[in-house]
């Protein structure tokens, strides 16, 4: 990573602390957001780390330390499947944090993955522009996890998007899944006020490693592309998946 936009990394001794250090960070950075403007906007992330957030995060241990009704939510990326198929971000979502904590329909800004793929990356696109407007789409925390193979959001490695200079919503296909998937690119995520990789498991340690200590490649490693133009990044990581980073892992440990 390029020393200028060195990452904060987060290291906790479990994957249960890890969520709890994670549900913090949000909850802190939606109460900076509504204290400065009012309203906190957040692109959330989909699998099965983000959905154990969201539960927590709806949870009476949080529920009542958040504003929830001056949030908006946004997905940074989404399947290309009806929101009730049970790989839609936006339906894990809805039954993991928005139905329990009662957020209203006109918060949630969706995908409308009923539309084709690449109109419906340009909707998306244009949603984004009109909730932010007259002022550049900037969110106040962008949510990410890390594939094993360095993906995030839905940056897979070798493809088209991960070249593009625009801040927008694009259509993706993704050779090794065999469909097409809706994505921000980069440029988008790097305007994010703050940025969140929530990554457990020594299943991800290699795909850590490779990410946060190899020279920068980004066909093979997508998620070095996210370094925010005038934001943070953080890696909130269990010991597990942080095993591989010898000495970086041992001076940044929480």
């Amino acid at each position: 990573m390029e020393k200028n936009n060195l990452p904060e990394l987060h290291i906790a001794a479990s994957s249960e602390e890890v969520l709890r250090q994670m549900a913090e960070f949000f909850r802190d950075a939606a109460l900076r957001a509504v204290a400065a403007q009012d309203r906190f906007s957040v692109a959330l992330s989909g699998g099965n780390s983000p959905r154990k957030l969201f539960e927590l995060l709806a949870s009476a241990a949080y529920r009542d330390q958040l504003p929830w009704e001056k949030g908006a939510f946004f997905f940074g990326d989404e399947r290309n499947v009806p929101h009730d198929d049970p790989e839609s971000n936006y339906g894990m979502a809805k039954a993991a944090l928005l139905d329990p904590l009662g957020i209203k329909p006109e918060q949630v800004f969706a995908v409308n993955t009923a539309l084709p793929p690449e109109q419906a990356a340009e909707q998306y696109t244009q949603d984004i522009e009109q909730f932010f407007a007259p002022y550049t789409a900037r969110f106040d925390l962008v949510l990410l996890g890390l594939g094993d193979n360095s993906h995030t959001a839905s940056l897979f490695p070798h493809t088209p998007v991960l070249h593009t200079t625009e801040a927008n919503v694009q259509a993706v296909f993704v050779e090794e899944k065999q469909a097409y998937r809706i994505t921000f690119t980069a440029p988008l995520i790097n305007q994010a006020r703050a940025v969140a990789f929530l990554v457990y498991g020594g299943d991800k340690a290699l795909a850590v490693k490779r990410v946060l200590t190899e020279d920068r490649q980004i066909e093979e490693y997508p998620a070095q592309l996210i370094a925010p133009t005038s934001g943070n990044v953080h890696w909130f990581m269990d010991q597990a998946a942080a095993a591989e980073l010898g000495q970086l892992g041992a001076t940044t440990a929480d």
